[in-house]
């Protein structure tokens, strides 16, 4: 989570040559502040201050901004308006698309006699009936109101509804706030059991391992030990697919508008790239490529590519929610089968490459005891029970299933 610093301000200054106590504009949007502190110490000059698309919750420690003409917090998580009385010169206010539901307090910027422009469209009280009419009588300074220009027939209008119209606001307030203090137990109950979950669960690999490719040919006990995945890649594999479980479960659950699921989005998102980072540091360690053949002319059994299935899902029973350990993890890897016609004396390779994949991206090697298909730059690579013609097999692709289909002709015995 951001936060204002001097440094961040210097660095937002290059325009006043980084010097911050004579700021008269400032931007500080998308920065993911979650606190408005210290700028009216350091930048006292400030006239116009941008602080759009945050995360702050509370309009604070602005109040010593005499100067201030223009401040815009829209896009954030306020819910009060508050303590924008020492704003003397403030002439526009932006709070759009926020929280706030206690129309109320607008009554605070009575104060403000400059204030000509205030936009409050897209918070819960723009939705109130009879939110338009109570501002323009609260507010009497008004000029424009999210946008629209306040005719003085509207005002005239307004101030003779007014009695019932502030009695209706009312309402709609104990309204909200009930609700809101639902929404906020609930987001309190949620963090805490999140919170015990994780101490609960044992974070690391579960130990197991598995082959890359199915048994569907009779190797020796050296060749299947070529087929089985470093330890480290199935460390790598396993936290990818752990991430994978946790974002999908995270995206797919319901999820209420509110100041705490903005947050608790951000902080997903903030935990997903940490994960990510930490993989991109295990991958640094990188592992010399795999060996095809060895020193002394050996063809070995390998298969790098990847299955379209990179994640289990957990079944569809489960729920989110749920308190289950997910399905284990397998490990997939082109399934493939080889077989012998007879009747065409020839071994009949199919390879269940991606459907959708461009054969461009398919590369084809028949040798007299082995044959090689690189996909996408890794290789599969399978060693043959008997030899083959190179010059006489051929390769296609299934307008089915896309599947690679890789005939050999066998070589005849003398």
């Amino acid at each position: 989570m951001g936060r204002i610093t001097e440094d961040l301000i210097r660095r937002n200054a290059e325009h006043n040559d980084c010097v911050i106590f004579s700021l008269e504009e400032l931007s500080l949007h998308q920065q993911e502040i979650e606190r408005l502190e210290h700028i009216d110490k350091w930048c006292r000059d400030l006239k116009i201050l941008y602080l759009q698309n945050n995360l702050i919750g509370k309009i604070e420690n602005v109040s010593k901004l005499k100067k201030l003409e223009y401040l815009n917090l829209a896009l954030n998580n306020i819910e009060k308006i508050e303590n924008l009385e020492g704003c003397e010169g403030l002439a526009k206010l932006d709070l759009t698309v926020n929280f706030i539901g206690e129309l109320s307090s607008i009554k605070s910027l009575q104060h403000n006699i400059h204030l000509k422009e205030l936009f409050l469209m897209g918070n819960p009280c723009a939705d109130f009936d009879g939110y338009r009419q109570f501002v323009v009588v609260t507010l009497q300074q008004l000029k424009w109101l999210d946008g629209k220009e306040i005719e003085r027939s509207e005002r005239i209008q307004a101030l003779q509804n007014y009695p019932a119209v502030e009695q209706q606001i009312r309402e709609q307030e104990k309204a909200y706030c009930l609700r809101r203090a639902r929404e906020k137990a609930e987001a309190q109950r949620k963090l805490e059991e999140e919170h015990e979950n994780e101490k609960r669960s044992s974070p690391g690999f579960n130990g197991r391992w598995y082959t890359d490719i199915y048994p569907a040919l009779s190797f020796s006990t050296e060749s299947k030990n070529h087929l089985q995945a470093p330890e480290i890649q199935a460390e790598h594999k396993t936290d990818k697919l752990d991430a994978c479980d946790d974002d999908l479960a995270f995206w797919n659950k319901p999820s209420l508008f509110t100041p705490e699921s903005r947050l608790e989005t951000l902080r997903h998102v903030e935990k997903q790239r940490k994960a990510e980072e930490k993989l991109s540091e295990k991958k640094k360690n990188v592992r010399p490529p795999r060996t095809l053949v060895t020193e002394h002319g050996k063809a070995l059994n390998v298969n790098e590519p990847k299955s379209t299935f990179d994640c289990v899902k957990r079944s569809s029973a489960q729920h989110p929610k749920d308190n289950v350990s997910p399905t284990p993890c397998v490990i997939f890897r082109l399934d493939f089968s080889l077989k012998d016609d007879e009747k065409r004396n020839q071994l009949v390779l199919d390879l269940a490459v991606y459907r959708y994949m461009d054969t461009s991206l398919i590369e084809v090697d028949v040798q007299p005891t082995y044959v090689r298909v690189m996909v996408k730059g890794k290789p599969f690579q399978l060693v043959l029970p008997a030899e083959v013609r190179p010059d006489s097999s051929s390769a296609k692709r299934s307008q089915t299933t896309g599947h690679l289909v890789i005939c050999m002709p066998k070589r005849q015995a003398n």
